[in-house]
């Protein structure tokens, strides 16, 4: 392969997964290199341009001067294809995606729609991703599978280039929006995605039109809700465990409560735990970690309903259900998570 043709073919990687890349029109054309130290601000400023008040796109919400033009630009694609009509407010903003309550356009049939928006690379802080990459398949923006023998590629992700740092944030994005796809489908408690883009997820909203539901860590629940609440939960753990998936950040933190259901959410984590007869993920392999991952899930599920005197043995739950639904014996597992033990 000449030089020629390597440049080209990183031209053409880079377009694909771009996360902040504009109309079709637009991604023919290539745009000049900029100065690191000026990236952010130019980019933003370039958005706000194109995607602003002169393309259509008004909002409710006034975003911030440094959020406006990738929150206006991650959320059009939306917009133009009539999902969205309008941005009402920010549910939660955090480092690495914020949330916002959408107003759906009456073609869904919905009132609300979430808007789960992840921040540009330039603002965005993903620490310890490489533990959860393990035995995951990396996807492009159309949830398609990238061939695991492209060196090169791997190499940029490995090396955090620019282009790796793209791919990265697609595969990222996508894995969360394709697992929550699943996951409804096999009737979890999560919410129902409805379309991504190349940096954002339109999902179902849960909450009213004054609040989102709050998360659980922020509700007192009443004495007949905690066991089939905590139940409930673990249904959602199980049923993961079986279509090989574990949460990968499960906690109160992240399942919502809203009146007296729960919806389990943020799932870019999510790892494999064994490869499933359910759901065979071709090419993909089982994560080295999963069974501690596990393990620390439903320690700290069992660690919040603790306050309300279930004093259930995360170890044992976890060896049980690992036992169940994988064809590996976790007894080598066991030392390690001794710590979590207590007397049954």
């Amino acid at each position: 392969m000449n030089r020629l043709n390597t440049f080209d073919e990183y031209d053409y990687l880079e377009e694909q997964f771009n996360p902040m890349r504009t109309d079709r029109q637009a991604r023919r054309k290539r745009k000049p290199r900029v100065n690191p130290k000026t990236q952010a601000s130019v980019a933003v400023s370039d958005i706000a341009e194109t995607v602003g008040l002169e393309g259509g796109f008004q909002t409710t919400y006034t975003p911030s001067r440094h959020e406006e033009g990738w929150l206006l630009e991650s959320l059009r694609d939306f917009y133009n294809q009539e999902l969205i009509s309008d941005v009402l407010g920010l549910v939660k903003g955090g480092k690495e995606a914020s949330v916002y309550r959408c107003a759906a356009h009456q073609a869904t049939g919905e009132t609300w729609l979430a808007a789960k928006v992840y921040r540009p690379r330039m603002f965005r802080n993903l620490r310890n991703d490489k533990q959860y990459r393990q035995g995951r398949l990396t996807l492009d923006g159309n949830g398609r599978a990238v061939n695991p023998r492209d060196v090169r590629l791997q190499k940029a992700i490995n090396q955090k280039s620019s282009l790796g740092e793209q791919v990265a944030h697609t595969s990222w994005l996508m894995h969360e929006y394709t697992v929550l796809d699943m996951l409804h489908q096999q009737g979890a408690a999560v919410p129902k995605p409805i379309a991504n883009s190349d940096n954002a997820i339109l999902m179902q909203y849960i909450g009213g039109a004054y609040g989102a539901a709050p998360t659980l860590h922020e509700v007192d629940l009443e004495a007949d809700e905690v066991h089939p609440i905590f139940d409930e939960v673990m249904r959602n753990v199980e049923l993961m465990l079986r279509n090989g998936r574990v949460h990968g950040d499960l906690s109160a933190y992240n399942i919502l409560y809203w009146e007296g259901s729960i919806t389990l959410i943020d799932f870019p984590q999510v790892i494999n735990s064994y490869i499933s007869k359910e759901t065979h993920i071709i090419g993909s392999s089982v994560n080295p970690d999963a069974y501690d991952i596990l393990l620390r899930d439903i320690t700290r599920v069992c660690d919040y309903f603790q306050k309300y005197g279930i004093g259930h043995n995360p170890a044992a739950i976890t060896r049980n259900l690992w036992r169940h639904y994988t064809d590996t014996d976790p007894v080598k597992k066991l030392a390690d998570a001794s710590r979590y033990e207590e007397s049954e």
